[in-house]
C-alpha cells in the first residue's frame, strides 16, 4: 500500500493579488518539498455537483460562477478573491478530497494527501471567506458517509485558525466528529469551547499565543486523541494547516515541523486501530514558504511511512 498525492496544475491558476499570503508560490513550496518522495501521484478531478450540494446550496454555487472575472480579480471580501482561473481550482480542490476518499476506500492507497488551493475550512454554507470558497474536507466527509455508506467519520483540524466553515457545515450531523485546535483570540473569532454541535460532535480547543510544542502535544494527548478514539470513526480526515509553525507570519503558536510529523503519526495510530489506516488529509493554511515546505514534508513523510 502507499500514500496518494492528489493535486492538479489548475491550482496554479487561482491567482491572488500581489502580496496576498495565499499565493501561487505556496503550492510550489509544497510540491517542491514532496519532490522525490515515493508517492502515488494523481490528478485531481472536478468535483461532481451533487457532492458539493451536500454542503452548499445551488444558489451559492451559481453565485460563485457568476462572480468569477474574465480578467483581474473580483473580491468576495477583503481577504478572499476570485481570478479568471479560480473556478477550476475551486472545483478541483473539492474533487481532490472526494477522489482521495474513493482511493482510500477502494484500497488503492492506505492514505492520501490533497495538495490543493484554495483552502476550504473557512467556507461556510453560503459564505466564502478567509481565502476559502468550498468546504473541501466537509464535502469529502459527507461523501464518505452518503456515497460510500460509512457510519462515522472524524475531522481533525490543526490549522492555527478555527475551522468555522467546516463547523458550520457539519455541526448538525451527528455522524461527523469535528475537532479544531486553534489560536484564540485570532481570526475568525469563533471556536469557543461552548460550541459543541448538535450531538456533542464539535470539540473546540482554543490555544493561547505562544503555546509551543510541548503544550500542544500534551493537549493533543489529553483532548484530541481520546475524543477521536471514543468516536470510533471509519475514516479520519485531517484539515492540514501548517500556520501554527513558529515562522508563520499570521499567528504565533510556535510549533516545529516535527510536531506535524508527531500529530500525524498519532492520528495514523488511531486510524490503524479503528479504521484500517484510512486517513485523508487536505492542505489548508501555512504562509511562510520555507516552514510550509518543511511541515508538509514532515506530515506527508509520516503518512508515507505509515502507508
Amino acid at each position: 500500500m502507499t500514500t496518494a498525492l492528489i493535486t492538479h496544475p489548475d491550482f496554479f491558476d487561482h491567482v491572488t493579488p500581489p502580496g496576498h499570503p495565499e499565493q501561487v508560490a505556496r503550492l510550489d513550496a509544497v510540491l517542491g518539498a514532496l519532490e522525490g518522495m515515493d508517492l502515488l501521484r494523481v490528478k485531481a478531478p472536478m468535483v461532481a455537483e451533487d457532492d458539493v450540494l451536500r454542503v452548499h446550496p445551488k444558489a451559492y454555487l451559481d453565485a460563485l460562477r457568476r462572480a468569477a472575472p474574465v480578467q483581474g480579480w473580483r473580491s468576495v471580501d477583503p481577504d478572499t478573491h476570485l481570478s479568471a482561473g479560480s473556478l477550476s481550482a475551486i472545483w478541483r480542490a473539492a474533487g481532490a478530497v472526494t477522489k482521495a476518499v474513493d482511493m482510500v476506500i477502494a484500497g488503492e492507497a492506505t492514505n492520501a494527501f490533497a495538495a490543493v488551493r484554495p483552502p476550504g475550512h473557512h467556507a461556510e454554507r453560503e459564505t466564502a471567506m478567509g481565502f476559502c470558497f468550498l468546504g473541501n474536507v466537509a464535502a469529502g466527509a459527507k461523501y464518505a458517509l452518503d456515497h460510500h455508506g460509512l457510519s462515522r467519520v472524524a475531522i481533525v483540524d490543526f490549522d492555527v485558525h478555527h475551522g468555522n466553515g467546516t463547523q458550520n457545515l457539519v455541526e448538525d450531523d451527528p455522524r461527523i466528529l469535528f475537532i479544531s485546535s486553534h489560536q484564540s483570540p485570532l481570526y475568525p473569532g469563533t471556536g469557543m469551547r461552548s460550541e459543541t454541535g448538535v450531538a456533542d460532535n464539535v470539540v473546540n480547543i482554543p490555544l493561547r499565543a505562544g503555546t509551543g510544542s510541548a503544550a500542544f502535544r500534551r493537549i493533543a494527548e489529553a483532548e484530541v486523541l481520546p475524543r477521536v478514539a471514543a468516536f470510533k470513526p471509519e475514516m479520519i480526515f485531517i484539515s492540514a494547516g501548517f500556520d501554527a509553525h513558529r515562522a508563520d507570519p499570521l499567528a504565533n503558536i510556535n510549533l516545529e515541523a516535527d510536531d506535524y510529523a508527531w500529530i500525524t503519526g498519532r492520528l495514523c495510530d488511531l486510524a490503524d486501530e479503528l479504521c484500517q489506516g484510512r486517513v485523508v488529509s487536505a492542505l489548508e493554511g501555512g504562509y511562510d514558504l520555507e516552514a510550509l515546505g518543511a511541515s508538509v514534508a514532515a506530515h506527508v513523510g509520516m503518512l508515507r511511512e505509515r502507508g
